[in-house]
């Protein structure tokens, strides 16, 4: 019994950074761009007028299947203990996200979402390697963790504003149905984020965390890179079509 315990304990960790990839591949035919799912962009396409709960669901459905979103913070909660923390570095992820999202949308400004969604992969890269100590150890410094959080967050925003812009919403009701939007998008990340400090609160209290946090995050880091991947090849074929 103790034998088949430990090695539990052993195999926790690599198939938690497993997991990690595996949800990327899960989704990577629909890592070309922001993921909104194909019924969704009928219903945004077609409707008008305020409807307040439609539009928190899509919200809070967005975040819970957002892979990109939730391996960025699993990253920046990785090394975070105290729920004050985890507090502080979500809130400055949701602000990022709502104002860009809002913004976008309002304003009608956007960018390529191929290249926007390849800085969103480069943000799990970036936290991965900050995770693993790598800024300090090649450059000697330290990235002000907070700041960036922010900026990407901005980008994570811009991402799928970038996309929502296609699909031409009514300006009836636009206004509250965005507002909606992004609160769904915070109950989304609470449910999100709350299955994650489970997994990873029980992980923690066993041997295998100290032992495989290094594998978890090179995971997290291919992850990244994965997405970058998808994105880049995504606009390649975009512009050669």
């Amino acid at each position: 019994m103790p034998d088949k315990f430990m090695c539990r304990q052993r195999l926790s960790g690599p198939l938690l950074a497993l997991a990690a990839i595996l949800v990327t591949l899960r989704w990577s035919a629909a890592a070309y761009a922001h993921g909104v799912a194909e019924g969704d962009q009928g219903y945004v396409q077609e409707v008008s007028g305020v409807q307040f709960g439609p539009f928190m669901y899509l919200g809070a459905k967005h975040m819970v299947t957002g892979y990109d979103h939730l391996l960025f913070l699993f990253g920046v909660i990785f090394f975070l203990y105290r729920l004050k923390h985890i507090a502080t570095y979500v809130t400055l992820f949701a602000v990022g996200h709502s104002t860009t999202m809002l913004f976008g949308v309002l304003t009608g400004v956007s960018a390529n979402a191929y290249l926007i969604d390849a800085i969103i992969g480069l943000s799990v890269v970036y936290k991965a390697l900050d995770n693993l100590g790598a800024f300090r150890r090649w450059f000697g410094v330290q990235p002000d963790t907070k700041i960036a959080t922010l900026i990407f967050g901005l980008f994570h925003g811009f991402g799928l504003a970038t996309k929502v812009l296609e699909f031409e919403l009514s300006k009836d009701g636009l206004l509250p149905n965005l507002i909606a939007f992004n609160i769904g998008v915070e109950i989304g990340q609470l449910l999100a984020l709350s299955a994650i400090l489970i997994a990873m609160s029980a992980w923690r209290r066993t041997k295998s965390f100290g032992r495989h946090a290094f594998a978890a995050n090179v995971a997290l880091m291919t992850a990244g890179f994965l997405l970058v991947g998808f994105q880049l090849s995504g606009l390649m074929i975009s512009q050669g079509a």
